[in-house]
């Protein structure tokens, strides 16, 4: 799987920042397996622009799945960690929606579902 980080000019984007959103997005996914190809990260200040307002960063997750639409969550927080914490929670939980809604086993259905035991 492939992790990347995109940030804005005011949120940090050091190699420490990509080895910790690395090592978040793998621990929280790797049960995935290869279902999961690429998860791509954009960090920004949400309030670089209103200095009167603490920092707020939000994260926003997009990851690409082999033969499914790209899955997008968001999260914001005080500290890029949170919001990284955070916005994995949310892909966790989607992939695995989307990969359950895939599975030809969902509803009780047998696998092989156009196959008449009567044939």
């Amino acid at each position: 799987m492939q992790v990347l980080l995109n940030t804005d000019p005011h949120t940090d984007g050091r190699h420490e920042m990509g080895e910790h959103l690395e090592a978040v997005v793998r621990d929280a996914l790797g049960r995935f397996g290869e279902q999961v190809t690429r998860v791509e990260a954009h960090l920004a200040d949400a309030n670089s622009h209103n200095k009167a307002n603490p920092d707020e960063i939000q994260c926003t997750l997009e990851a690409r799945l082999v033969g499914l639409d790209a899955v997008v969550v968001k999260d914001r927080a005080a500290t890029a960690h949170q919001a990284i914490q955070g916005a994995v929670g949310k892909l966790k939980r989607a992939i695995a929606t989307a990969l359950a809604k895939r599975d030809p086993r969902r509803d009780g259905a047998p696998a092989a579902a156009d196959e008449s035991p009567l044939s």
